[in-house]
């Protein structure tokens, strides 16, 4: 088994779509998280709040500096995760094409790493 992570991006007009039909949307959902539970693969899911109460760190200069949300000229917002448990990439992609999410958004599929794949510093 491996660990993969379904990323949430959405664009503004997705997001206005999902927010537009919220109570369909967060029924959909709960299904969908039921359906992981019951198949035994989720590990944790998780949304994130409105950018707009965000910040970012940048560190492209010799300091960082740091901005308040929204983020500027993003074109899509990473909005929130599952982590999976599935025996391959093609079944983490599987579950992938079943988020429910409005048009225009995208799910990206990562596998974590384990523990002994991180590259050890000798000390």
């Amino acid at each position: 088994m491996a660990k993969y992570l379904l990323i949430m991006r959405g664009t503004d007009e997705s997001n206005a779509a999902m927010m537009a039909d919220i109570t369909t949307m967060m029924a959909t959902t709960r299904q969908f998280i039921e359906d992981m539970i019951k198949a035994g693969v989720l590990l944790a899911a998780e949304g994130l709040d409105d950018p707009a109460k965000g910040v970012v760190v940048d560190f492209s200069g010799e300091t960082p500096v740091v901005t308040d949300g929204p983020y500027g000229e993003t074109k899509e917002l990473f909005g929130g995760f599952f982590m999976l448990d599935v025996a391959s990439q093609q079944e983490a992609v599987e579950w992938a094409k079943r988020v429910p999410v409005a048009a225009g958004a995208r799910i990206e599929v990562r596998r974590v790493p384990g523990s002994d794949e991180v590259p050890q510093v000798d000390e």
